[in-house]
C-alpha cells in the first residue's frame, strides 16, 4: 500500500486571533496530546523519567517511525529506546537522528512554548482561524488528535499521518483510510522566531494550514456538488487545479493572518516564472499521451518540492490573495463551496483587466469548462 507522509517544510506568522465560534454547524475540534512531550521534558530536566514507557507513548511513536521513514532507517523506532537511555544516562549519541541532544539545549524554550500554549487554548484558536475561510452554512464534524512532540527528523517541523491503532502500535495507511492525525515537534517550533510571540504564532500557522485540509475534506464529503464534482473530474489536470485551490487557499489563510494583503517577502519576483511552470505544466498534463508515471510525477511537484517550487500552492496562494484583496473575502469564501474551476474563472476576470497579472493558459480554463 502507498502511504503519503504530508511534512510542514516552511514557516509562517500568525497575529492573535478570536477563538469564537460563529457557525454553529462547524463542529470542529483537535485533541491535544501532550503526554509525550511531558515525559520526555523530565528526562531533558533529568528528572525520574522511563524510558521504557516514554519509548512506547503515541506520540515517540509515531514521531519515531516517522523519522525512521525519512532517514531510511528500519530500525530507528525500535532503537529509541536505547537512545532515550543514552539521553539520560548523558552518553555521547552517535548519529543522533532524533536530535535529542538538541532538544536538550533547547528545553526551557520547548517548556515555555508548551506553557503558553496550554494557557492561550491553542486548540480553539487553530479552529476559530480555519472557521472564518468557509461558508456560513458550512456543515464539517472533525476530532483531529494532535500530538505534541519534541523529538523527531532534522527536516520535519511537523506532519500529518493517517493511523489505525492496534492497542499503542500504530499501522500507516493511504489517503482516505485511518485516523487524520498531526504531529507537531515544539523542538524545532523554538526556532521560528526570536521570541516566544513569533514562535507560538508561527505554529498556530502551520496547525491551521493542515487543519484547514481537513476540515475542507470534510466539507466535500457532505456537498452534493463536490460529490458531483469527483464524479466527473478524473483527469490528470483536475487533480491539478483540486489541488491549486486546496493548498493555494491554505497557505493564503496562514499567510493573511500576518497582515490582510502580506505576501512572503521576494515572492512577487517569483510569481511569473511560477506561473509559466504551472501553465506548461497544465499543458502536460492535458495531453492524451501523458504517462501515469509523468503525471504523478508533476502534480506531486505541484506541492511538495519545497516554498518556491510548489507551482501549484504557490499559485493557488497568489490567486486566492489577488481574490481576497480585489473581489472580496466573501468571493473567496464562496469558491470553497463552488469548486476550483470558479476559483479560477474569477482570478482570470481580474488578469484580463490588469496586465501586471500573470496570466493563466486559456486551455487550462477552457479545460474546467469543457469538463
Amino acid at each position: 500500500m502507498k502511504v503519503k507522509l504530508y511534512i510542514i517544510f516552511w514557516i509562517i506568522v500568525f497575529v492573535t486571533t478570536s477563538s469564537a465560534q460563529t457557525n454553529p454547524h462547524f463542529n470542529a475540534d483537535l485533541h491535544l496530546d501532550y503526554r509525550s512531550l511531558d515525559q520526555t521534558l523530565r528526562l531533558l530536566n533529568d528528572e525520574p523519567a522511563s524510558t521504557g514507557l516514554l519509548a512506547q507513548l503515541r506520540g515517540n511513536r509515531i514521531a519515531a517511525a516517522t523519522t525512521g521513514l525519512i532517514a531510511n532507517r528500519d530500525s530507528a523506532a525500535i532503537l529509541l529506546r536505547d537512545y532515550l537511555d543514552s539521553l539520560k544516562y548523558h552518553q555521547i549519541i552517535q548519529d543522533d537522528i532524533y536530535h535529542l541532544e538538541d532538544a536538550r539545549h533547547d528545553v526551557a524554550a520547548i517548556s515555555e512554548l508548551y506553557r503558553e500554549m496550554e494557557r492561550t487554548n491553542f486548540n480553539r484558536k487553530v479552529i476559530a482561524t480555519v472557521e472564518q475561510i468557509f461558508p456560513q452554512d458550512a456543515d464539517v464534524s472533525i476530532l483531529i488528535p494532535v500530538y505534541v512532540v519534541s523529538i523527531g527528523h532534522e527536516n520535519v517541523d511537523a506532519f500529518v499521518r493517517r493511523i489505525v491503532w492496534h492497542d499503542d502500535t500504530p499501522e500507516f495507511v493511504g489517503d482516505n483510510e485511518g485516523e487524520l492525525t498531526i504531529v507537531i515537534n515544539l523542538a524545532h517550533a523554538v526556532h521560528y522566531g526570536t521570541n516566544l510571540r513569533d514562535r507560538y504564532l508561527s505554529l498556530l500557522g502551520v496547525v491551521a494550514h493542515e487543519v484547514f485540509h481537513a476540515a475542507f475534506g470534510n466539507y466535500k464529503d457532505h456537498s452534493a456538488f463536490w460529490k458531483q464534482y469527483y464524479d466527473t473530474h478524473h483527469r490528470p489536470i483536475d487533480a491539478l487545479i483540486d489541488l491549486t485551490q486546496n493548498e493555494g487557499i491554505a497557505y493564503y489563510l496562514s499567510i493573511d493572518q500576518r497582515g490582510h494583503g502580506y505576501v512572503p517577502r521576494d515572492w512577487y519576483p517569483h510569481a511569473r516564472d511560477l506561473f509559466r511552470i504551472f501553465n506548461r505544466n497544465a499543458q502536460e498534463l492535458m495531453s492524451p499521451a501523458i504517462t501515469h508515471e509523468r503525471a504523478d510525477e508533476l502534480i506531486h511537484t505541484a506541492n511538495l518540492s519545497g516554498f518556491e517550487g510548489s507551482y501549484g500552492a504557490q499559485c493557488g496562494m497568489f490567486i486566492a490573495r489577488e481574490i481576497d484583496l480585489r473581489l472580496g473575502r466573501a468571493a473567496l469564501i464562496e469558491t470553497i463551496s463552488t469548486g476550483p474551476g470558479d476559483m479560477l474563472q474569477k482570478y482570470d476576470s481580474l488578469a484580463k483587466t490588469d496586465n501586471s497579472l500573470p496570466q493563466i493558459s486559456p486551455d487550462i480554463l477552457q479545460s474546467q469548462v469543457q469538463n
